[in-house]
């Protein structure tokens, strides 16, 4: 896995970025109680706001780390969105994105860097 100064994680299946918030940005967050997904299809670039995760404490945005087109959301998440804190590295993914580079993710933290960062 990667991850972004935003407490995003990023792990790659086949030509996909698979993404998702960490254990760590959840618990910031609190109890999450409603995510709005973004469209499939659509083509992001970097930094662009693609998501909204709203809990008990505040109100979040999900920004897309990479260029690409987002080809899949976790439906799941609609229903549940408590999901993002019961699981925030496996089932509670937010959206999968298409890139065309996948060496873009060089420039993301290791576990170690994450591990650092948050102290």
């Amino acid at each position: 896995m990667k991850y972004t100064k935003e407490h995003e994680w990023l792990r790659v299946e086949g030509d996909l970025v698979v993404v998702g918030i960490t254990e760590h940005a959840a618990t910031q967050l609190g109890d999450v109680v409603f995510v709005e997904l973004p469209d499939t299809d659509s083509m992001v670039s970097a930094g662009d706001e693609v998501c909204v995760i709203e809990s008990v404490k505040a109100a979040s945005d999900i920004l897309a780390p990479v260029d690409g087109e987002i080809v899949e959301v976790n439906e799941k998440l609609t229903d549940n969105p408590g999901l993002v804190n019961e699981d925030p590295t496996g089932a509670a993914w937010f959206f999968k994105i298409k890139v065309v580079d996948l060496s873009v993710l060089d420039e993301f933290m290791d576990e170690d860097e994450y591990a650092e960062l948050i102290g």
